[in-house]
C-alpha cells in the first residue's frame, strides 16, 4: 500500500511534538511526512545568526530535524546542545551553527536543511515556508504596530493582524507539490500568530491548501499564550486562521478532553494563562468536525502527548 501523505504546518515546539508522534509510522513506511516550518524567529540564537549571517532562522527547523531523526540519541543531543559559555558562542545551539555553516557552504538555506536532515537520517522532508527573508509585523487592537516575533510575543494588547515584511514571499515548489498530493494537512499545535499563521502569509500556500483534496485539521492549543491568545477559545483560533488565509481552510478541529491538574493550573494562572475553552457549538456552527481526545502528556508543563497527537493524525489521514 502507498504510505499516507501528511503535511504538517507550524513551528516551535508544538510542531516538533506532532512530528515526534508521527515518526514511528514513518519508520514503518505507513506515513510520508512533510513539515512546512516558519522561519521568522528573531530572538535568541536564531535571531543572532539571522543578523550576523543574513540567513533564515534555523531554530524551529532544527527542532523538527531532531524530532524526525532516526535515532534521537547522540546526534540529536549534539544538535540540541547549547553552549553555556564562550565569547560569541554562549546561548548558541550546535545545530543552529551547523545549519548556518552548511548554508554558507551550499549558498542555499533549503539545501542546508536537506543535507542536515540526511546527516540526522530524518524520516521525513522539512521545508522552510519560504526561502525569502522576512520579519513579522503585527497590528494590535490598541492601534500600535509591532515589528519582530520576539516583541510581538511580549505584547499585551490583542493581535488583530500579522503580516510579513517585506512582502510578498514565495513558497518552495516542493512545498506546493507536497500540499497538492497530501491526504492530510495539519496545523499546530503551536503559537497561533508567530508559528502557524506566518506560513499562511506566503503567497500561494493558502490557495494550494484550499485546492488540495486533503483533509485539513487544526490541533488546538491547550492553554492561552500570553502576548498572543489571551481569552481565545478554540473557535477564535480557527477564525484567526481563516481571516489571515483569506478563505475557509479547515475541516476538522482536534481538542483536548484531558484534565489539567490543579498544580499546573495554579502555575499557569500566575502567568495569566488558562486552558483554551473548547466552544464546540461555535466550532460546529462554523461547519467543522470536532474530534475530542485526551491529548495531555504526563510532563510537568502542559504539553500535547506526541503519541496521542500522532495517532489522531494518522486516523484522520486514513479517512481522507
Amino acid at each position: 500500500m502507498e504510505p499516507l501523505r501528511i503535511v504538517s504546518i507550524g513551528g516551535g515546539t508544538g510542531l516538533s511534538t506532532l512530528l515526534r508522534g508521527l515518526k514511528p509510522y514513518a519508520k514503518e513506511r505507513q506515513v510520508e511526512i512533510t513539515a512546512v516550518v516558519t522561519v521568522t524567529d528573531d530572538g535568541g540564537s536564531s535571531g543572532r545568526l539571522r543578523r550576523d549571517f543574513d540567513i533564515l532562522a534555523p531554530g524551529d527547523i532544527r527542532n523538527c530535524m531532531v524530532a524526525l531523526s532516526e535515532d534521537e540519541a547522540l546526534l540529536s543531543k549534539l544538535f540540541q546542545y547549547r553552549f553555556s559559555g564562550g565569547q560569541g558562542l554562549k546561548g548558541h545551539s550546535f545545530g543552529n551553527l551547523f545549519v548556518t555553516a552548511l548554508t554558507n557552504i551550499t549558498g542555499d538555506f533549503p539545501a542546508a536543511v536537506r543535507v542536515s536532515s540526511e546527516i540526522l537520517t530524518s524520516v521525513g522532508r522539512i521545508y522552510p515556508a519560504s526561502a525569502d527573508k522576512a520579519i513579522l509585523e503585527a497590528e494590535l487592537a490598541n492601534g500600535k504596530i509591532v515589528t519582530g516575533e520576539t516583541k510581538i510575543s511580549k505584547s499585551r494588547s490583542r493581535i488583530e493582524w500579522i503580516r510579513l515584511r517585506p512582502g510578498p514571499c514565495q513558497p518552495l515548489p516542493e512545498t506546493l507539490d507536497a500540499i497538492s498530493r497530501a491526504d492530510l494537512i495539519t496545523f499546530g499545535p503551536g503559537s497561533l500568530f508567530t508559528s502557524i499563521i506566518p506560513n499562511l502569509l506566503v503567497e500561494g500556500i493558502p490557495e494550494a491548501i484550499e485546492s488540495s483534496r486533503a483533509r485539513k485539521a487544526y490541533f488546538v492549543n491547550l492553554m492561552w499564550q500570553p502576548g498572543e491568545t489571551i481569552d481565545f477559545g478554540a473557535s477564535d483560533h480557527v477564525a484567526a486562521i481563516h481571516r489571515h488565509a483569506g478563505r475557509k481552510l479547515l475541516d476538522v478541529v482536534v481538542v483536548n478532553t484531558g484534565k489539567i491538574s490543579p498544580e499546573q493550573l495554579e502555575k499557569y494562572a500566575a502567568q495569566k494563562a488558562f486552558p483554551v475553552v473548547n466552544d464546540i457549538d461555535k466550532l460546529e456552527a462554523m461547519g467543522l468536525k470536532v474530534v475530542e481526545a485526551d491529548l495531555l502528556s504526563d510532563s510537568p508543563t502542559v504539553r500535547h502527548n506526541p503519541q496521542a497527537a500522532g495517532e489522531i493524525a494518522v486516523q484522520l489521514a486514513r479517512r481522507a
